[in-house]
């Protein structure tokens, strides 16, 4: 059986150890109240790891991995002004240019926080177009997660604020049959500031519905950034980080269309609900079935939908009518589990990817959750070029108060909030009653008290700046 050590230092650098056999959440979270115990040995030992990779800014020549057939450029930047978008007088944001662009057009977007128009808080588009962000104010120089980050946020205001994905590309309907390549790279979405929090001071629990009283929207249940295309469309996702969000499906949600391809690489998505990466197809016939790729993704802290949720909670999820290889990625500390293919994918090929920290399973198949080290053994369509999926320790430098709340919080389940329910006497269930009807109950009294609490961007960052492991996961671009 695998065993999990765990410590805090004072430097909130979180070490995770597997000894042996599958991960086992609950030795974690016990671990987290001997914590306070072990600071003054861990505390030298983390001054004296630096990651290497926060030493210096890294920052490259802006003109690279741009689509190969692009149409017009566009610039955006935080205090640009009107519809010109050059380098010279960039727009606002995208919404301030979405009526005129076209199929193969680039939007680039500079540093800053982007909240759309008015505040809406969502930008829907239906034109295949590509999204480039992390640049400079002049557009001269890249660095997306670090000195010139590219945030999409907004607001929960029920007045302005709308609760669709975050950023949408939708163009299997107006363009259901283009041909060229879709490429979101270096987009920071974080829906902290989008979601309803029971209370605003601790940021401890999101709510699921509005609150017109108090002029709060609900929690948005989209994703991060959601891509739907038609036949022979591609579509790159990378070097974008999606946090806080608390979607149904995928935090990252991409369906693509009959010989379509994504190709889904070094993307960091921490402290979601849902699956952290939701891989659909848009064609189901017998040929043509869309190919994923993913390739040094980090997904970290995958949540249930809610507290007694029965979905939800997975690095990955997929649909049947598509192939997938998944290789040198991080699967950790899901509710469920690291690989979801109950919907039974036959060709699933698995390689070098990091397992840890799952609750019920590492890879599941027709409802029955497997460890990793059964895998080889009862796994029906994960292919024959699949191997090297492993466990071993990582470090995690997050904060100390953050993983407390993690671990620490309550763990209910759909019998408890079953008997907390009150039947109430109301008009309804008395005639319900006369006819042998099963009454109706009210208010429920049992609930967590932590779920999804906010992991402040900066938080969220560190956690992608370096492989674990055998090198597996994203690194900073």
């Amino acid at each position: 059986m695998k065993r999990y050590l765990f410590s805090i230092s004072t430097t909130a650098i979180l070490v995770f150890q597997s000894v042996a056999g599958f991960a086992q959440f609950d030795q974690l979270k016990k671990s987290v109240n001997k914590a306070n115990t072990t600071l003054s040995k861990t505390a030298e030992a983390a001054k004296a790891t630096k990651p290497a990779t926060t030493a210096t800014p890294k920052t490259t020549p802006a003109n690279n991995d741009l689509p190969a057939e692009t149409g017009q450029h566009y610039y955006v930047r935080p205090d640009g002004r009107g519809k010109d978008a050059t380098k010279e007088a960039p727009a606002k944001d995208i919404a301030a240019i979405a009526l005129q662009l076209k199929a193969g057009d680039v939007v680039h977007i500079a540093a800053g926080v982007y909240t759309s128009k008015a505040d809406q808080s969502s930008d829907v588009l239906s034109v295949p177009i590509s999204i480039i962000g992390g640049y400079s104010p002049d557009f001269s120089q890249r660095d997306p997660w670090g000195q010139y980050k590219t945030v999409f946020s907004g607001t929960n205001d029920i007045s302005k604020g709308l609760t669709t994905e975050r950023i949408g590309i939708l163009t299997d309907k107006g363009y259901k049959d283009w041909t060229g390549t879709i490429v979101i790279d270096g987009i920071i979405v974080d829906n902290g500031a989008r979601n309803y929090y029971a209370d605003a001071a601790t940021e401890e629990f999101i709510r699921r519905k509005a609150s017109p009283e108090k002029g709060m929207n609900p929690t948005p249940n989209t994703p991060g950034i959601k891509i739907r295309t038609g036949s022979g469309t591609k579509v790159v996702v990378k070097n974008c980080v999606i946090t806080n969000t608390a979607p149904t499906q995928g935090a990252l949600d991409v369906q693509v269309g009959k010989d379509g391809s994504a190709l889904i690489e070094n993307n960091l998505i921490v402290n979601n609900t849902g699956e952290g990466i939701m891989c659909k197809s848009n064609h189901h016939g017998a040929t043509g079935h869309p190919s994923y790729t993913l390739k040094n993704n980090t997904i970290l802290f995958s949540w249930k939908h809610d507290a007694i949720a029965s979905f939800g909670g997975n690095s990955i999820m997929f649909d049947n009518s598509l192939t997938l290889v998944a290789e040198n990625n991080v699967f950790g500390f899901s509710d469920f589990g690291g690989v979801n293919n109950v919907k039974q994918c036959k060709t699933v090929t698995l390689k070098n990817n990091l397992f840890v920290g799952h609750k019920k399973y590492d890879y599941q198949e027709f409802g029955t959750g497997l460890k990793l080290d059964e895998l080889e053994d009862y796994a029906n369509y994960v292919t024959r070029e699949s191997g090297n999926n492993y466990s071993q320790e990582i470090k995690l430098d997050i904060q100390k108060t953050w993983a407390e709340k993690y671990f620490g919080r309550k763990e209910i389940s759909r019998a408890e909030v079953d008997a907390a329910a009150k039947v109430s006497n109301s008009g309804a269930n008395q005639l319900r009653s006369m006819f042998g009807l099963p009454l109706q109950a009210g208010t429920v009294g049992k609930d967590a008290e932590i779920w999804l609490h906010r992991m402040q961007l900066e938080d969220a960052v560190k956690l992608g700046l370096r492989p674990y492991g055998n090198g597996s996961g994203c690194t900073k671009p």
